[in-house]
C-alpha cells in the first residue's frame, strides 16, 4: 500500500478529483496514471485531540490495508474523516469506507 505524502498531491486530488460523501467520511478520487493506488488520510483537529485523530487514521489505514485487493488500480484516493467519525468502531468505519468505495465505483467487479 503506497501513501500520498506531498501536499501538492493532496491539493491536486482535492482540486481535480471527484468527491463522495457519507456520514463519517469524504473520499476524493483522481487518476494517477499508474497501475497501483496511492492513499492519503486527513483528520482535522475538529475530530478530537491527537489520540483520537491517530486512532481514526489507524482505523482507516487498517480498512484500506485489509481491502486493498478489492480496489481497482490507478487512483489517488484521499480519505477525510468527518467530525462524526470520532470514536466509531472498526466495523462501522469499515462499512462506511466500503460503502463509499462502492458509491465511487472503485471496487473491482466480482
Amino acid at each position: 500500500m503506497e501513501s500520498l505524502k506531498k501536499n501538492a498531491d493532496f491539493k491536486n486530488c482535492y482540486q481535480t478529483g471527484r468527491s463522495f460523501v457519507n456520514r463519517y467520511l469524504v473520499i476524493y478520487l483522481c487518476g494517477n496514471g499508474q497501475e497501483k493506488n496511492r492513499f492519503g488520510i486527513s483528520v482535522s483537529k475538529k475530530v478530537g485531540n491527537s489520540v483520537v485523530r491517530h486512532r481514526t487514521v489507524r482505523l482507516i489505514r487498517e480498512v484500506c490495508r485489509l481491502h486493498e485487493e478489492e480496489f481497482a488500480g490507478g487512483y489517488d484516493i484521499v480519505f477525510v474523516a468527518r467530525v462524526r467519525a470520532k470514536g466509531i468502531s472498526y466495523f462501522r468505519m469499515e462499512h462506511a469506507l466500503m460503502q463509499l468505495a462502492a458509491k465511487a465505483g472503485i471496487l473491482k467487479e466480482k
